[in-house]
């Protein structure tokens, strides 16, 4: 007989990292985004938390980890009402300084500057309420993410960290973004597992300082600007999922710096041809206008006559929106779908068995945080 003396049991060799797999369909996703778009188009916009929320329960529902879907529980009443609490703070604040600026206009510009660092401080606020709304509806095997922590102390770094970096001609946005993640990874939660962020600013710069030296360049010519803004993007999503802790459970990826370029310039493409499109369309109308009417097209033109015919606004507008809905649907399609795609596939969990025996824990947020970032226009997906 052969025996083992207790306690000295061999220990297993670790899991092999998990693979995230994402199997949503891009015409599926496509047709949503057209048809979500059309209805903002007839609401004047207040469609768009409902298309929200259907964009969010799409990717999350194709986004599969171990074999397991995740799943989104929000709602788009609850966005709807956040964001009309959200309008009652923000109008009254906009019409202050509107009349602020009629009353005393020698005060226009000195009161200008409160209010910008007012909307930025709301807007720090926003970022991180919505982070919290989007997490405590999101749900995996069961159990709900959460968040907990003061939007108001992030708002707080924030601003801080914002100065730094306008007084460093921003070589301290890494250090800013580190800390920042770093504040709302250590509040984030699975269950009873609690979320910590290990990238640091160093490592961030040292990846992309090049891209920090010769951008002066790239805002001056057009066709290095989407380059240089895809591969920053590229390197930030890298180093953002490299740090990402939730207990004992990691993630890393292999994202190339290349990833996006496609993508962005896919994005531009749209939008020149959208707009070559605009201005034929602008320019056919105006010439069977001129035909139609028999008014000479030096009298239409002339001064504000343009503006004052009702053919050529209603013309405009109906331009004007039809350039809109399209170009929403793109930005929708390359920025939203298929970029979670393309990252999600490089994605790799590791040591998932940490995440095995976790509790439930946390309550549910409220939707005001998003209701802020959609009025401030700082929202995200």
């Amino acid at each position: 007989m052969q025996w083992t003396p207790i306690g000295s049991e061999p220990i297993p060799p670790p899991l092999p990292p998990t693979r995230v797999e994402f199997s949503g369909n891009r015409t599926e996703f496509r047709k949503m985004a057209t048809k979500g778009a059309m209805l903002e188009l007839v609401t004047f916009g207040f469609y768009r938390f409902w298309l929200v929320t259907d964009i969010r329960r799409h990717l999350w529902a194709h986004t599969a980890i171990d074999g397991d879907a995740a799943e989104y529980t929000g709602r788009a009443k609850e966005l709807l009402v956040g964001f009309l609490f959200a309008l009652a703070i923000l109008v009254p604040i906009y019409l202050a300084y509107f009349l602020i600026g009629i009353e005393f206009e020698r005060w226009q510009g000195f009161a200008s500057t409160p209010l910008f660092i007012g909307f930025y401080a709301f807007g720090q606020f926003a970022i991180f309420r919505a982070r919290r709304y989007r997490l405590t509806r999101t749900v995996w095997r069961g159990v709900r993410f959460w968040m907990d922590g003061s939007g108001w102390a992030y708002s707080f770094r924030a601003m801080a960290w914002g100065l730094l970096v306008l007084l460093t001609l921003g070589l301290a946005l890494p250090w800013r973004a580190a800390a920042l993640e770093r504040y709302k990874m250590q509040h984030s939660h699975y269950g009873d597992l609690t979320g910590d962020f290990e990238g640091d600013g160093w490592t961030f710069f040292k990846r992309a300082w090049w891209l920090w030296l010769l951008s002066p360049i790239a805002l001056f010519v057009f066709p290095l600007a989407p380059f240089f803004y895809a591969e920053f993007k590229a390197r930030e999503w890298r180093w953002w999922l490299d740090g990402i802790r939730i207990g004992g459970v990691s993630l890393s990826s292999n994202l190339p710096h290349d990833a996006f370029y496609g993508l962005y310039w896919k994005v531009v493409g749209w939008w020149m041809l959208l707009t070559v499109a605009f201005a034929v369309y602008m320019g056919g109308g105006s010439l069977l206008l001129v035909q139609l009417s028999g008014v000479s097209a030096e009298e239409i033109f002339a001064g504000d006559n343009a503006t004052k015919s009702i053919p050529m606004v209603v013309m405009m507008v109906i331009g004007y929106f039809a350039l809109a809905l399209a170009i929403n649907i793109v930005m929708r399609v390359y920025l939203q779908r298929d970029l979670w795609a393309k990252v999600l596939e490089t994605v790799e969990v590791h040591d998932i068995a940490a995440a095995a025996d976790v509790r439930g824990s946390g309550q549910l947020a409220s939707a005001l945080g998003e209701g802020f970032a959609d009025g401030l226009d700082v929202a995200g997906f």
